[in-house]
């Protein structure tokens, strides 16, 4: 009997029907195949939120809110005041605020919850030239690898991925389109909230950009889609999506901007989305296209599209459910109930 059907073994000797705690059951069994045990569990969970800024965003020609709104959120994470301080704070999840490449320095800014591992004061303007050059592309992947092993070395096997940067929705559309070949108009979505001239415009531009950079021949290079259009902490992101599979954690995936650096990292390594659990469906258009693509099934449906990880917060106390059950939850034989499991 191999290891998944010790797991369904397991599972189905619990006092309930076949199937009947549904998602639950496959998670089980996910995580399960993830650590290679019969009795997985989930420790010293963590939410990392990268954090880096767009050279296109100081146009203003794809968002209605300045550059200044991402360190101006990374301080408000600092002092516990986002959406994700409070779903870290209620659910007993640790929080990490990477800078990965914020037009702004946050070098005097000490707290536990910072990390500084700023790659450059943001991108370039990809309208222009290509957002970063190979070497930031290596060095963003290789901090991200970093700092999943580092996590892993403090007993965390579980980990959610976010981010903010104003612009990155962009970043995340271009990206999709090129490994999809999807046109721009069904990868953009609104973002942080513009109107419908402003989403006009927002299409336009990245058609522009599109055709500036040839996407449509990097639909297999992921290295060079990361340079030409993509931003500091998408790549950190996909640098820690390796790191996690590389040490067998539970890697959560949070919405648009996150799946976009999934993406990326299934591209370098196909093996990479087994250690995966999508949080949420997000209310961003493209990320319908990107969860058809990777053929992936998410936890949640709420119409979130706040970004920052907030889903992936959501979604782990499903995750620490999911084990409870299996460790916890009696079997017929223990309980002493007659019969067999019923479907």
């Amino acid at each position: 009997m191999n290891l998944q059907e010790q797991l369904e073994q397991r599972i189905n000797s619990k006092t309930k029907p076949l199937g009947a705690l549904g998602k639950l059951e496959s998670l089980a069994i996910q995580i399960g195949l993830i650590q290679q045990s019969t009795t997985p569990f989930i420790s010293n969970p963590h939410i990392l939120v990268f954090a880096g800024d767009h050279g296109i965003a100081a146009t203003g020609l794809v968002n209605p809110y300045p550059q200044a709104v991402t360190a101006q959120m990374v301080m408000n994470f600092v002092q516990g005041g986002a959406a994700i301080n409070v779903f870290t704070r209620q659910h007993g999840l640790a929080l990490k605020v990477i800078d990965a490449g914020v037009n702004a320095d946050l070098s005097t800014v000490r707290h536990p919850a910072l990390l500084h591992h700023k790659i450059a004061y943001g991108t370039a303007n990809y309208l222009e030239a290509p957002a970063m050059s190979g070497q930031q592309v290596q060095e963003a992947l290789q901090k991200g690898k970093d700092l999943a092993t580092q996590l892993a070395a403090g007993n965390c096997n579980c980990m959610g991925i976010g981010e903010m940067g104003i612009g990155n929705t962009s970043s995340a559309a271009l990206i999709l389109s090129a490994i999809t070949g999807k046109p721009i108009q069904d990868c953009t979505g609104r973002g942080t909230g513009v109107n419908d001239a402003q989403l006009a415009q927002k299409i336009e531009t990245l058609r522009k950009v599109h055709e500036h950079h040839q996407l449509a021949a990097l639909a297999d290079k992921p290295l060079e889609l990361l340079a030409a259009v993509g931003g500091l902490e998408i790549a950190m992101m996909t640098g820690a999506c390796l790191g996690a599979a590389a040490n067998r954690m539970i890697l959560v995936i949070d919405g648009f901007i996150a799946t976009a650096a999934l993406m990326i990292a299934k591209l370098m390594n196909p093996d990479v989305q087994q250690f995966c659990v999508f949080a949420h469906h997000s209310g961003e258009q493209g990320h319908t296209q990107m969860l058809t693509w990777l053929k992936a099934s998410p936890l949640l449906q709420l119409d979130m599209r706040l970004g920052e990880g907030t889903g992936a917060a959501l979604a782990i106390p499903l995750l620490q459910s999911a084990v409870a059950f299996l460790e916890e939850m009696a079997s017929f034989e223990s309980a002493g109930i007659s019969g067999k499991p019923v479907d």
